[in-house]
């Protein structure tokens, strides 16, 4: 009987920057071949250069609320994850884990990668004292969907995405055509001279 290698999880640093792009590639290209162009579509994802992931990795890896697990196989990485620690509204001290960024090379599959990786966020999420957790998963991929609802995971909310500038094109145009249009400019102008002010005077201090 074959004994599988065992699996080592750690937190990412700026060295696995070439092997993260090159699991975020793979998995945006077996979500298209599924019929799924959610993660592949030129909107939500654009390859970056090694450079770049790095540049990413040190920012994000930055923020103390943010934490990037990966997973690997005999020293090659084969899945990540991503948890960020937040208050379920801004008005209320209920923490939340959001589990986003899961992803797991399509040949290492169904060999509980993606099982042990939740595991270790729980564990984050725990030691937040996080009561809910939450997920982030591409609408239009079955499988990892469907894994997600064994696991007692329903929907909650809905995300949708757009291009900043096709939403400024949007909005611009609604606020031409609408009569208020005066109003909203005097609001982004208040809004506007409010933080420019607040700016200057912590210069001055």
């Amino acid at each position: 009987m074959s004994v599988r290698p065992p699996m080592v999880l750690r937190d990412a640093d700026r060295e696995d920057a070439a092997a993260l792009v090159n699991l975020w590639r793979e998995c945006a290209e077996t979500s298209r071949d599924e019929g799924s162009d959610v993660l592949s579509s030129t909107a939500l994802w654009r390859e970056p250069g090694v450079a770049e992931a790095a540049a990413a990795l040190e920012l994000n890896l930055a923020n103390p609320d943010r934490r990037i697990i990966v997973a690997l196989v005999e020293g090659e990485l084969v899945g990540a994850v991503v948890c960020d620690i937040n208050t379920m509204t801004p008005i209320n001290l209920t923490r939340v884990l959001v589990v986003n960024g899961l992803q797991v090379l399509p040949a290492f599959r169904r060999r509980s990668v993606a099982t042990t990786l939740l595991s270790a966020a729980a564990d984050i999420g725990e030691e937040f004292n996080c009561e809910v957790v939450a997920t982030v998963a591409p609408a239009n991929a079955r499988e990892p969907n469907r894994f997600l609802t064994k696991l007692g995971f329903s929907q909650v909310s809905v995300v949708r995405a757009t291009q900043a500038s096709m939403l400024q094109s949007k909005l611009s145009t609604k606020a031409t055509n609408s009569r208020d249009t005066g109003k909203l400019i005097a609001v982004r102008r208040t809004l506007r001279r409010r933080h420019l002010d607040s700016a200057n005077i912590r210069d001055t201090h």
